[in-house]
This record gives C-alpha cells, sequence and structure tokens, in this order.
C-alpha cells in the first residue's frame, strides 16, 4: 500500500529536525519504533466535493468516492487512532435539488464510515450550499459528538482536538443556503467565547481542525481569522492548525503555532491526484505529516 505515495515536502524553520525526519519518511516509515509507540496517529484528508455530477474545470467530482475508498483502506490498514475530513465532503449538481444534494451527502459519508474506527466532520461551505446545517449534522457522525454540535472539541489519548465552524455571517447568523458567499464567512462571538473557555479548561496540548483558513487575509480566509489566532496563541497549548479550502495547499508559522493547508483531494483525475495524510503527534509536540499522492510531507517542530 505505500507505493502508492508520493514524495513532496515544504520546508520548515529547524533544518537538524527536517533532516531527520525526512530520513524517517522515506519508504513510509514514520517514526522510530520507540518513538511510534509513545506518538498518536490520526488520518486526515479535505475537500472530496463528492457529487454524482460531470466534472467542472479541474473538480472530477465522481472521481472523489474511489479516492475516498482508497484513503480508507489504507487508513484501515495503518490502524489509526481516528480519521477526520476538514470540509467540503459533498457538493452539488448544475441546477442543485435537495432531494439530490442529500442523496451525494449519504453515498460519500457511506464511504467514510467504512473507516473502522472514530470518525469526525468539519462543515465546509460546500457541505451546506443548498442543505442546512441541520441536515448535515443529521446524515454524519462525529464520534461522541451530539448532532446539534457544529463546533466541538474531543481528546484522543494526551491530546485535545478543537473542531471550528466559520460557516456563519458576520452578524453571527447561520450561513444557509441563497444566504451566504464563501468569501465571507466568520466564526461569530459565540463560538469565540466558546473556543476560550474549552482552551482554558484543557491541559492537554492542543490541535485544532477547521475549514477555512485562519493563516491570513484573503478569499480563502476567515474573515475574523486574527480574532482566532489571538485566542490560540493566548493559550499557549496549540501546536497546529489543520484546515483546507485552499486547494492548492499551503503552510505558515505564526505566533509559534503551525498553519498546514491540506490539498484537496478533489482536483484533477486519477488516484495520482488523490490527497491524504497520517498526522503524528509526538509527545515533545513536533508534528510530523505523512503525505500521500499530492498531499505534502512535512515535519513542523515545536516552538520553530
Amino acid at each position: 500500500m505505500m507505493s502508492i505515495q508520493t514524495r513532496n515536502r515544504w520546508q520548515t524553520s529547524r533544518r537538524d529536525f527536517l533532516k531527520g525526519s525526512t530520513a524517517l519518511l522515506i519508504g513510509g516509515v514514520l517514526a522510530q519504533e520507540g518513538e511510534e509507540k509513545r506518538a498518536l496517529r490520526f488520518g486526515l484528508v479535505t475537500d472530496f466535493h463528492y457529487a454524482d455530477c460531470e466534472k467542472r474545470g479541474t473538480r472530477h467530482y465522481r472521481e472523489s468516492l474511489g479516492k475516498m475508498k482508497e484513503c480508507v483502506s489504507l487508513m484501515n490498514e495503518k490502524k489509526v487512532a481516528f480519521l477526520a475530513e476538514l470540509g467540503d465532503l459533498k457538493d452539488q449538481a448544475d441546477q442543485p435539488k435537495e432531494k439530490e444534494t442529500l442523496a451525494f451527502l449519504k453515498t460519500i459519508e457511506a464511504e467514510f464510515a467504512e473507516f473502522k474506527g472514530p470518525r469526525y466532520h468539519v462543515i465546509g461551505n460546500h457541505d451546506i450550499d443548498s442543505i442546512s446545517k441541520e441536515q448535515f449534522l443529521a446524515n454524519v457522525e462525529n464520534t461522541g459528538i451530539a448532532k446539534d454540535k457544529s463546533y466541538y472539541s474531543f481528546d484522543s489519548k494526551w491530546v485535545h482536538f478543537v473542531v471550528l465552524d466559520a460557516n456563519y455571517l458576520a452578524d453571527g447568523s447561520d450561513c444557509a443556503p441563497g444566504n451566504c458567499e464563501w468569501t465571507d464567512t466568520h466564526v461569530p462571538k459565540k463560538e469565540l467565547e466558546w473556543l476560550r473557555r474549552d482552551l482554558e479548561a484543557t491541559k492537554l496540548p492542543v490541535v485544532v481542525l477547521a475549514h477555512q483558513r485562519l493563516d491570513g487575509r484573503g478569499s480563502h480566509f476567515t474573515k475574523n481569522s486574527d480574532e482566532v489566532r489571538k485566542l490560540l496563541e493566548k493559550s499557549g497549548r496549540v501546536l497546529v492548525v489543520f484546515q483546507g479550502h485552499d486547494h492548492r495547499g499551503g503552510h505558515s508559522l505564526i505566533g509559534g503555532i503551525h498553519y498546514y493547508t491540506l490539498k484537496a483531494a478533489v482536483e484533477g483525475s486519477g488516484e495520482e491526484n488523490n490527497s491524504y495524510g497520517i498526522v503524528e503527534v509526538r509527545r515533545n509536540g513536533d508534528i510530523v505529516v505523512e503525505g500521500f499522492r499530492k498531499a505534502v510531507d512535512l515535519a513542523m517542530p515545536r516552538n520553530s
């Protein structure tokens, strides 16, 4: 199964760490045996945009089903602790119909559910393009999380995970079909207050999962991302933010926190254009991403 992996890397700021981690990554080995036993490993995917419709531009919607199948198969083989998807799990037809859109969601969710372990979703803008948040949440499973929660947190081993929802308007109301622009999304005050309390309550290192990017300004970024970053930095516990939405992927380091944007699975035809990764969180706070297909390998040392 490891033969499917491609070797893509970004630079990091600590050269000796990257050199050592790269050596471990060659051949698909994430870490030495002793470190692997201590580390938490989980799977990460994003932007499948599944729909049973013809491709538009570079997005091959139907192929996302097979790409998900490949991803889940490998994650089961590697026995990762859980599998999370960072949003835009499904898409819609040119002439969207609610019933048809729900069918797309149920089809790709059924493939995602083949993962033999806990699984989690981040809501993306396309997840609610022609259905409501309530409909989306009713048709997916976030293991151990109440059905009405679009943002939430959970612990896995010795790491605390925070899942954010930026699909709100500036006034704090929910984005809804016909009432939201993908370039104008916000984390509302009520969620910011929840985030503050949640971060204060944990004693564990923190990993954040989001759809829209939080590490800058522009069309792919949450409008009030600076407010979110202030809370993350103030906590002193956040190691990394994993995000999707920007199909090109990317990496940045702001205020001692890494921001890794995973490349989209929907872009490009053929299995070679799939994208998913295994994340390893080490006890010392270092993070290593092993990317498969287009996804990028990256070693992210703590306190770079």
